[in-house]
């Protein structure tokens, strides 16, 4: 998590999945990134799973998502 002027960003690296594949989800003060490709047979072929809290003082109805062309997720929370 890193602290830019009055928000926090949480970045990763999730260019090997489509965006369809991608789900955030924000419970408690934690932000959690699941993404998962699979198969044409309905077999996983790939995970990525990344959970981290954030700090105290953001406003957890402020959180938004941006996906890069190059496939970067970038989390974005305000901070209070």
């Amino acid at each position: 998590v890193r602290a830019q002027g009055d928000t926090y960003q949480v970045v990763a690296d999730v260019s090997q999945f489509e965006p369809p594949d991608i789900v955030v989800t924000t419970s408690n003060c934690h932000v959690t990134i699941q993404a998962e490709k699979v198969a044409e047979d309905g077999t996983v072929c790939d995970t990525f799973t990344h959970k981290c809290q954030l700090p105290e003082d953001t406003d957890p109805l402020s959180v938004s998502c941006a996906l890069t062309e190059a496939g970067t997720l970038v989390i974005t929370v305000r901070r209070r």
